[in-house]
């Protein structure tokens, strides 16, 4: 009998296990977004965020989980990680040492780059936490009331501190949700963020629909956007490019094996939700700082990179389909495929084994990832534009649709996946023992 449903949760501690370490840490996240830094006014950083939520201030909320608009300990959240480990596989393209240490000296070599990411993330958090600390003395309500209780190097001092643990703690949070639980960490992470705002966005739209200031049309015509978002993501998630294989027969002693024919598939979005965030922890970083900064020419700057304009789009496209490909050549090498292929006795209809099948892969993937960069960029950026237009009070575009359908649909499919694994390995179990008696 196959295991499915939420009744074979009991037949399966493990899962149960991780299922349960996986809740306990994102609850963990969510508590600790609630704890504040020291120094701040509450209420009157909760009057400039409510002022400022169609902003880069809100986009940088939204991914840190709410945790800016109260300048909680987890206020930068686990971008400054992101960037990190953006700089470091950049690194690791130019960098022959890096490169050898990531292909060649294998867990070792990644233990390193892991440590690397590390010290980048400590780096970059102290850099923004003393932006963000110099910005906040400067800031004050739409009331005039000030942000900062006591300014000084104290205040400065301490928000660096504690803004740098809390980054850290979380890059270890990430790491044990990987580990320990279902999926990966910091992709949950970022998503536990965007739906725990989801209650306060529903709740901020129905008032302003019963104040009359949004009409009953455009909600409707924004929730059918959605609709037909998600609805394209996941049609898109699930496509595929599949590339025939066939192998050859051959004798192994008196038997004969191979003849089978099976299929290579390609994702059609191969890099999955990664493009997006990278590119949008690389705008945020430096508009972040102009935002927090006095000096003029860097508010300028910052003004431009501001979701709804122009230049941004433009840029974050542009990054979208540099990821792509980007992260596809990192996790997916078409060199390795082929020679695999070749040392099975495989071969692709109408292509010699070895660097043709290579050129082939490599050919068949570089089309449909920029298929796949185009409906990345479609899905970020088009939403967004057009919920800018209908004054949509809570940023929740295309990118966040994109992060939310997609990890959902890696948690479920990771489960789907122990749960079959599991089952073929208890009906093994039954054939030995059945076997044996």
């Amino acid at each position: 009998m196959a295991l499915t449903g939420v009744e074979n949760l009991a037949r399966l501690p493990e899962l149960k296990k991780k299922l349960l370490w996986t809740f306990v840490l994102v609850a963990v996240y969510r508590i600790g977004v609630h704890g504040p830094v020291p120094g701040v006014d509450s209420a009157a950083l909760a009057d400039f965020f409510e002022s400022a939520k169609n902003t880069l201030f809100g986009l940088f909320d939204m991914f840190s989980g709410g945790g800016l608009r109260n300048l909680s300990i987890f206020a930068l959240g686990i971008m400054p990680y992101i960037s990190a480990s953006i700089i470091i596989q950049l690194l690791t393209v130019v960098s022959p040492e890096l490169a050898k240490m990531q292909k060649e000296e294998g867990a070792a070599g990644r233990k390193k780059i892991t440590q690397y990411t590390r010290y980048g993330t400590v780096l970059i958090t102290i850099i923004q936490g003393f932006g963000i600390a110099v910005g906040l003395e400067s800031m004050a309500s739409p009331t005039g009331a000030p942000v900062v209780l006591a300014a000084g190097w104290g205040f400065r001092l301490m928000t660096i501190l504690t803004l740098t643990a809390g980054t850290v703690f979380l890059m270890w949070l990430g790491e044990q949700l990987t580990e320990k639980g279902i999926g990966n960490g910091i992709s949950m992470i970022i998503y536990a963020g965007i739906v725990a705002g989801l209650p306060r966005a529903v709740l901020s739209t129905l008032d302003l629909l019963k104040a009359g200031e949004l009409s009953l049309f455009v909600l409707i015509l924004i929730v059918a956007l959605m609709v037909a978002v998600l609805a394209a993501i996941v049609f898109m998630e699930r496509g595929q490019r599949r590339i025939p294989i066939q192998y050859a027969k051959r004798m192994v002693g008196r038997k004969m094996y191979g003849g089978q024919t099976t299929h290579l598939p390609l994702r059609v979005n191969t890099a999955g939700v990664i493009p997006p965030i990278f590119a949008s922890s690389i705008l945020l970083f430096p508009a972040t700082i102009g935002e927090f900064s006095s000096v003029p020419w860097l508010k300028d700057v910052a003004a431009l990179f501001s979701p709804q304009t122009i230049t941004y789009n433009v840029i974050f496209v542009a990054l979208i389909v540099f990821f792509c490909y980007f992260y596809t050549a990192i996790i997916f090498d078409p060199n390795d495929i082929a020679e695999n292929i070749r040392k099975q006795g495989g071969f692709i209809p109408g292509i010699r084994p070895g660097a043709k099948t290579k050129e082939y892969i490599d050919k068949v993937l570089a089309r449909i990832t920029l298929w796949g960069s185009m409906y990345i960029s479609i899905v970020c950026v088009l939403p967004m534009m057009l919920i800018h237009e209908f004054n949509v009070p809570f940023y929740f575009g295309g990118t966040s649709l994109l992060i939310v359908v997609g990890v959902a649909m890696d948690f479920m499919s990771q489960i789907e996946s122990y749960l079959i694994s599991r089952q073929y390995e208890g009906l093994m179990q039954k054939g030995r023992i059945k076997g044996r008696q």
